[in-house]
């Protein structure tokens, strides 16, 4: 059975982690699985939106600390940390980060370590009221070694990324919220449901611009002001001649929806 699940609905492609007995847990298998459709999803130019979420009652329960302590899977004493062959630069969050289609974790139930800077990778999260960000890497005698010490400074502070990291603590939905970790809280009952609509909301706008605008806000975090405009301007030009473009001005002047096209 596959352990990531693709469903394409319009433009909007949802990935579900699929280990729900296991909470989610990761396996180098579901890794690769994950990287390769994330690939395929950015790739394809039906797809403009990318929903992340996990099946059963559980986000991602990190590390299988089960298969872990038994000797098999990922972190066991024969087999410490990542597969040997992992190349880091095709890891989840490193094609997480990379990619121009915009992402949204529909966070159901728990996201525990690996599982937290998965969620944390994404450009928006959706947190149903029973979820949780479950910052437990000191606990376990790692670190978050998946973006987690790269993001969460720079989405709540440094001073606050401390305290949550240092000391392992477990974020409710309602923290997340007022942290700023998630964008809205939402019931169980309603969460792939208003997660769609917001995808389908991003949708409906121009994917050519939506993209380069993620590509620039990417850029931006270590890019100086100066440096920025002008990659900005250069990002900008194509788009004056796309087809998108002439429609978003049309539907503007004819006061209609817009039809975008990607062209």
């Amino acid at each position: 059975m596959s352990e990531v699940l693709l469903e394409q609905t319009g433009h909007v492609a949802t990935l579900t982690l699929n280990r729900p007995d296991r909470l989610n847990a990761i396996t180098g298998k579901m890794l690769d699985q994950l990287s390769s459709t994330l690939i395929e999803c950015d790739r394809n130019d039906e797809v403009r939106v990318i929903i992340l979420t996990g099946a059963g009652r559980g986000f991602c329960a990190g590390l299988d600390l089960k298969d872990a302590t038994a000797g098999t899977g990922i972190g066991a004493p024969d087999n410490p940390g990542m597969p040997p062959d992992l190349d880091l630069r095709t890891a989840p969050p490193t094609v997480l980060h990379s990619l121009d289609t915009p992402t949204i974790c529909a966070l159901n139930g728990g996201a525990a370590g690996y599982g937290m800077d998965l969620a944390l990778g994404c450009d928006i999260r959706i947190g149903a009221e029973s979820s949780k960000l479950a910052a437990a890497f000191t606990r376990r005698g790692v670190l978050p070694e998946s973006g987690g010490t790269w993001l969460l400074p720079r989405l709540v502070g440094w001073a606050k990324a401390s305290e949550i990291i240092f000391t392992g603590r477990t974020l409710s939905s309602e923290q997340c919220l007022e942290l700023g970790l998630l964008n809205q809280v939402v019931p169980d009952d309603l969460l792939m449901k208003e997660t769609l609509a917001l995808a389908e909301e991003i949708a409906a706008n121009a994917p050519m611009a939506i993209r380069a605008s993620k590509r620039m806000m990417r850029a931006g975090l270590s890019e100086e002001f100066d440096n920025h405009v002008q990659h900005v301007f250069l990002q900008l030009l194509p788009l004056f001649r796309s087809a998108d473009f002439r429609e978003g001005m049309m539907a503007f002047l004819e006061k209609r929806t817009p039809h975008f096209e990607g062209k």
